[in-house]
């Protein structure tokens, strides 16, 4: 097993290497032909890895030591189990069908080589991220997918706001690394190694023991592990507050909208904190506070979502919200739950985002869904696909979002951590909130009027670009089938601590589902969505006037942006200005540079009034001296 895990992480290397570093020399097939096959390799490895896991194998050691720093030891070492093969296949997978779906919607680019190789790269550290077994390399995984999505969200470098956008999602990202980083620090610094197994045994040992982190006040060690921890997740997962990156992180091309969005760099939070769940475990108060982020992250970005038009942004706050829900089930220890959401979320949208590149591609690069309309006449495929993704998202029973969510809310309803209460009655009303935006966009994008250019009517996009949406689709339906064993059995094993609930078996889930208040307030969603986009299409602006200063602020993403543009972003400036101001130009250059010029000045003036040539000056000069001294030692 070790041996094809090798394959399975650095396969897509290669194959970026193959695709970046080959350049002009290499033709555009060769290019994609080579990222493909290597992400296909990937794939079928991790497939074959995750059959033998559930056959009961598994693999835990190190592939190769960097260093070894006293009793610490610096190495790539791989933990194969059920959490992490699940992820594996589910990575590779989405990353295939997106490097097949790319062939067609950057058929045009001219970094058509240079892409290939960045999104193979990415695969590449995701797949070290969920593999490591050990901190150092979960942190090496970590910051390559920053990096490497720095690099995806600007590609289009000649963009202003391309530009503007990856330096924002690698800022912010950078202030959760820290609390990450530090997070990372005290394990070493307290466990003594940076190695899963060894902390996780050390844990019950150290959860009464206690840090000053400010003179005279105690904090649990493992709570401060746990929040540094979790302020890494909250950025890298765009979690409130430090969602502010994802959205404008659109400015990408569709298909890197679609792998960072759906099952790799913002999952790459879920399941560090899944995978850190023994520590998140002994830590009432770490668990709370992601309880709280989770469910305010998943209502407040559902509430903006409702008042976008570009398509692919409402896709965007859609993935936030889905990233609260999954956020909220770890903070209720529903674990299983959370990766659950985390897959069938993976599959719906993917769907969506690609679904949404089609249709930008068949509208000529038009992203205002007030520009669409009757789209369903032109592009069935696409309809039928996103159509699938939207009931998935909106959580209809039978489809797979329907399971992963409704065992959210259940998870969240009977959990025991401090702040349930609120965190539930905020995920329900997020199921209302979910379906209307999702079907918001349907109907403004598919069905009434047309509103494009009639001039250059839409078209079906071509196979490279459906078949990805078809192969997708099926798994937003399907996957949830699997809600039984995965949410509520044994699956994981050892890899997470043991669910919680009972199963009465698949059609009583999807029975009661219909009975529950999540599936009414879907139904009512979606209702909502026809009478306001379909039915009465003027009464939107009406609804927007009424609630007025409300809808603003929503409208303005809670002025999140203005505000860290002018407390961080203005505040830097000031400190510029000041050193500036008072550091370069009047401590250095008026001070020391221009002041000690002055002051040589001023002592050469005073000294040349007695350099005049007259000896009498020079006598009188002298006598002064001499009495001066003979007055001196009178004196004593």
């Amino acid at each position: 097993m070790k041996e094809l895990a090798i394959f399975a992480a650095f396969a897509p290397l290669v194959g970026a290497m193959v695709a970046g570093l080959g350049g002009a020399r290499l033709s555009r097939q060769h290019a994609h032909t080579a990222a493909i096959f290597s992400v296909l390799l990937s794939f079928l490895c991790s497939c074959v890895i995750f059959s033998w896991v559930l056959g009961g194998e598994g693999f835990n050691g190190s592939v190769y030591t960097w260093s070894t720093i006293g009793g610490t030891r610096l190495e790539v070492g791989f933990q194969i189990d059920r959490l992490s093969a699940l992820m594996m296949v589910v990575v590779t997978f989405v990353s295939l069908m997106v490097h097949v779906y790319t062939i067609g919607y950057m058929a045009d680019d001219p970094g058509y080589q240079r892409f290939f190789g960045y999104i193979a790269l990415f695969t590449f550290a995701m797949m070290m991220l969920v593999m490591a077994n050990n901190f150092l390399q979960l942190f090496f995984g970590w910051e390559a997918v920053g990096l490497v999505s720095y690099l995806l969200i600007g590609f289009w470098y000649t963009k202003e706001s391309a530009i503007r956008a990856n330096l924002k999602a690698f800022l912010v990202n950078r202030v959760g690394d820290f609390g990450f980083l530090l997070g990372v620090g005290l394990v070493l610094a307290h466990f003594g190694t940076l190695d899963y197994g060894q902390v996780f045994a050390k844990a019950n040992a150290l959860s009464l023991k206690t840090v000053e982190i400010l003179p005279g006040t105690s904090w649990s060690l493992l709570s401060v592990v746990c929040i540094c921890l979790f302020i890494g997740a909250m950025g890298k997962s765009a979690q409130f507050p430090l969602h502010v990156w994802l959205p404008d992180s659109m400015e990408g091309p569709t298909p890197i909208s679609a792998l960072i969005h759906a099952a790799t760099m913002v999952t790459a939070g879920i399941f560090m904190v899944a995978r850190m769940s023994p520590l998140f475990e002994l830590s009432q108060t770490a668990l709370s506070v992601v309880l709280a982020v989770g469910a305010i992250t998943a209502f407040s970005m559902a509430l903006v979502a409702l008042t976008q038009y570009d398509i692919k942004r409402v896709v965007a706050y859609s993935t936030l919200s889905q990233l609260g829900y999954m956020t909220a089930a770890l903070g209720a220890t529903a674990y299983g739950a959370a990766m659950f959401h985390l897959m069938t979320h993976a599959f719906f949208k993917a769907v969506l985002f690609l679904a949404a590149g089609s249709v930008i591609v068949a509208l000529h690069h038009e992203q205002d869904m007030r520009h669409m309309g009757a789209l369903r006449r032109y592009m069935p495929i696409t309809y039928w696909t996103m159509l699938i993704g939207a009931i998935s998202s909106a959580g209809i029973p039978g489809f797979a979002g329907f399971f992963s969510k409704d065992a959210i809310i259940e998870a969240v309803h009977r959990s025991s951590t401090p702040g349930a209460g609120i965190a539930y009655l905020l995920v329900v009303a997020t199921v209302f909130i979910t379906a209307t935006y999702t079907f918001r966009l349907v109907f403004m994008a598919f069905h009434g009027q047309p509103r494009f250019d009639p001039h250059h009517p839409p078209h079906e996009s071509p196979t490279v670009i459906t078949l990805p949406l078809v192969l997708l689709a099926i798994p937003s339906v399907v996957a949830g089938y699997f809600v039984g064993e995965i949410v509520y059995g044994d699956f994981f094993g050892n890899a997470l601590p043991a669910p919680k609930g009972d199963f009465a078996g698949l059609w009583h889930f999807m029975a009661h589902g219909f009975q529950s208040l999540p599936f009414w307030l879907a139904v009512a969603g979606i209702l909502t969505a026809w009478h306001l986009y379909l039915h009465r299409p003027a009464l939107p602006a009406r609804v927007a006037a009424f609630f007025g200063p409300v809808y603003a602020l929503v409208e303005r993403k809670y002025g999140f942006d203005e505000l860290y543009a002018w407390l961080f972003a203005g505040g830097a400036r000031a400190l510029g200005r000041g050193f500036w101001k008072g550091g370069d130009q009047a401590l250095i250059d008026g001070v020391m540079v221009n002041g000690s010029a002055r002051l040589v000045g001023w002592f050469s003036s005073v000294v040349r009034l007695f350099q005049t040539g007259y000896v009498y000056q020079y006598a009188f000069t002298m006598l002064i001296g001499v009495a001066i001294l003979a007055f001196w030692f009178l004196r004593k």
